[in-house]
């Protein structure tokens, strides 16, 4: 019950982070376009939010593939509920690990056979919600004892199959961050866009009062002030945000690998495991004496 308030309060942090820093952004600007005599009401113009949003999507899904997209909206979505790979979830993937490996050197290898070619039924992959819950985790963890149990795989082969599985996932990562940050750097040109669309429409207007020559005008450059905001203000943001997010998977990632590496080098578990802890974020990082205290936790299960 302490893990899952704790996991709720970091989602909610993350969240109201993410919120309060758009809030920021919009606050400030508008608090100085105010106190410098503007009129909030002078920004608002529909048209030009649809001309510059529209041309942008429509960027976005020409540079695209269908995957890229769906991989998109989940990375934006996740940019506002945080990494899932928290504390907890690393302090279960040890307690998992260490659960595994102290079968196989009980029991042999074999004895993993069913819990790895079905995870999902597996009582101890069930003892690790947050692990099972999670779909790429799980599957990873998997496929990387799958050869190991086979021993279709030398020593040595095994860091190679792991690598090029990390190669993928990293790619992916990278296409869509790029497809956001390429989409925001573009933005301030659709903002030009549409002030020269404004601009045009002034010019029809030319011979009329000083007044509504001055609007359309105002309306104009409005395209190009949200262009820039739009990119620098949230879409290049988001677009660091996801990186983030994506460094924080692959040093989870890199953990298991690490520790499989270690495993199939006939490492003792709990050696593995500590060694694998040295190269975790020094924010997730537990200490010796914590590490213990998860195997003895586990033992004691």
């Amino acid at each position: 019950m302490v893990s899952v308030n704790r996991t709720i309060d970091t989602t909610q942090r993350n969240v109201m982070l993410v919120i309060a820093g758009c809030v920021v952004v919009v606050g400030c600007v508008l608090a100085g376009f105010v106190w410098s005599g503007g009129k909030v009401g002078a920004l608002i113009h529909p048209a030009e939010i649809l001309t510059i949003g529209g041309a942008a999507l429509g960027a976005l899904m020409v540079m695209s593939p269908k995957k890229v997209l769906i991989d998109l909206i989940k990375g934006i979505l996740q940019c506002f509920k945080g990494a899932p790979f928290s504390r907890v979830m690393y302090d279960e993937l040890f307690k998992l690990l260490y659960d595994l490996f102290r079968l196989a050197r009980r029991e042999g290898l074999i004895a993993l056979e069913s819990h790895v070619s079905n995870a999902h039924e597996s009582e101890i992959f069930k003892k690790y919600p947050k692990i099972a819950a999670n779909h790429h985790v799980t599957e990873f963890i998997c496929g990387a004892l799958s050869p190991i149990i086979e021993g279709t795989v030398k020593p040595e082969q095994l860091p190679i199959l792991l690598a090029t599985e990390l190669k993928v996932v990293e790619e992916e990562h990278h296409a869509t961050v790029s497809a956001l940050a390429k989409t925001a750097d573009a933005l301030p040109g659709f903002g030009i866009v549409a002030a020269v669309l404004g601009i045009v429409i002034t010019m029809g207007a030319i011979d009329g009062p000083v007044e509504e020559i001055g609007e359309k005008v105002g309306a104009a450059l409005v395209g190009t002030f949200l262009g820039i905001l739009a990119s620098y203000g949230f879409m290049n943001p988001l677009a660091a945000r996801m990186e983030s997010l994506g460094h924080a998977e692959m040093n989870f990632f890199r953990t298991i690998a690490v520790v499989m590496q270690g495993f199939i080098n006939d490492m003792p578990p709990k050696i593995a495991l500590d060694q694998a802890r040295r190269g975790v974020s020094t924010e997730f990082r537990m200490n010796r004496e914590e590490l213990d205290k998860l195997f003895a936790e586990v033992e004691a299960s």
